[in-house]
């Protein structure tokens, strides 16, 4: 009997004893064939170069016993795979539990491919390892920022029309998130050339200014990132700031109360979508007026009250509204393919909003229960 043929793709970019393992796994079902990514495709998602060249990824990969062949996919970001599908013409399409989606359950659903996802587990005798942990270890643990509500009132040009909250929270980088994707991830490589491997025990609103103001060089021209940014990473666990014509905050309120983050852990949870495109301007086609201003910091004031409150409910209605608020001063996050992304999540989630200025990244998702497919938060304390 023909043995079945089994695909799985990804980066392995860093290759580990975690990949071989679920290599292993993969090959019981049959014959495997590996997917990897392209350079182009990891610095496109990643928005840095590769450790290993896709040359060195295919050499090493081949080698390992478990593996039938492999080759470079030729698509581009995470569905990179579909020529290398479509030409293997496998039977089985395996994948991790953290690396599944509904998109590419549909996609196997579409071309009649049984679609398995497998727990990590690794070898006996060896330690769990995944690349975004290894990744950790080996360069740094400064935090990333999640926008809750608010988004926009930390710039000047909006809070003129009328002062109000923007909300955050500091989440420890517990995954790999991708440039460009909503996660501050600008700001927070300028923290790394500060304080390259984790932040110093120092007074946390302190290091927010100072990281404000190393990425903001007054003698450069253009965009000024907004202070939300640097105090959503430095400063640790859940808060408000308020903004009323002036790029720092009047004042600034925080939460380290753990029944309140253990509930905004177990009701928020963030869905990649695609990094935003190059040349994309959300700020074009902008309707700033007293009215929209007013229906953000108002839906802001309510978002904080209902989670001050632990009531899931009324802060999901707050949360879209304060994102409703923010597509209608800015249009442009809407960019082409969004709207696809939220369709697919809508009738798993209470409320959503694209992460910081949109356009593309990242989902953020409030739900009743947090989905296999979502990746869970960690507030830091």
């Amino acid at each position: 009997m023909e043995k079945k043929k089994v695909f799985v793709s990804g980066c392995y970019d860093m290759l580990h004893s975690g990949h071989v393992a679920f290599f292993k796994e993969a090959s019981q079902y049959g014959d495997l064939y590996v997917g990897i990514g392209s350079d182009e495709t990891i610095r496109q998602l990643k928005n840095r170069k590769t450790i290993y060249s896709e040359k060195e990824r295919l050499y090493m990969v081949k080698a390992i016993r478990y593996v039938k062949d492999a080759c470079i996919n030729s698509g581009s970001g995470i569905m990179d795979f579909i020529e290398s599908v479509d030409r293997i013409r496998p039977d089985i399409f395996v994948v991790n539990s953290d690396g599944g989606s509904d998109a590419k359950r549909q996609f196997c659903e579409e071309r009649g491919i049984e679609y398995i996802v497998l727990e990590r587990k690794p070898e006996a005798g060896l330690k769990p390892r995944s690349t975004t942990a290894l990744r950790k270890e080996a360069t740094c643990s400064i935090p990333y920022r999640i926008d809750i509500a608010g988004t926009w009132i930390d710039q000047p040009y909006v809070s003129e029309y009328g002062g109000g909250w923007a909300i955050t929270a500091s989440i420890e980088p517990t995954h790999e998130f991708m440039e460009r994707g909503g996660m501050s991830t600008s700001t927070r490589n300028a923290a790394k050339k500060i304080w390259p491997y984790e932040l110093p025990s120092y007074n946390e609103e302190m290091m927010a200014r100072l990281l404000f103001c190393f990425e903001n060089n007054p003698e450069n021209e253009g965009h000024v990132s907004g202070a939300q940014d640097a105090i959503g990473i430095c400063i640790s666990g859940l808060s408000r700031h308020f903004y009323e014509g002036r790029y720092w905050p009047e004042k600034i309120e925080t939460i380290h109360n753990e029944d309140i983050l253990d509930w905004l852990e177990n009701h928020l949870c963030i869905v990649p979508m695609f990094p935003r495109r190059p040349g994309c301007s959300v700020v074009e086609g902008k309707n700033i007026t007293v009215e929209n201003v007013k229906a953000l910091t108002e839906a802001a004031s309510r978002c904080w009250e209902a989670i001050m409150k632990k009531d899931l409910e009324a802060f999901a209605k707050a949360f879209q509204a304060s994102y409703d608020a923010q597509v209608a001063l800015f249009p442009g996050m809407i960019q082409p393919g969004v709207e696809d992304y939220i369709e697919k999540w809508k009738d798993n989630a209470l409320a959503w909003k694209m992460l910081g200025a949109g356009g593309g990244g990242h989902l953020l998702l409030v739900v009743d229960k947090i989905s296999d497919n979502a990746i869970p938060i960690k507030i830091r304390r």
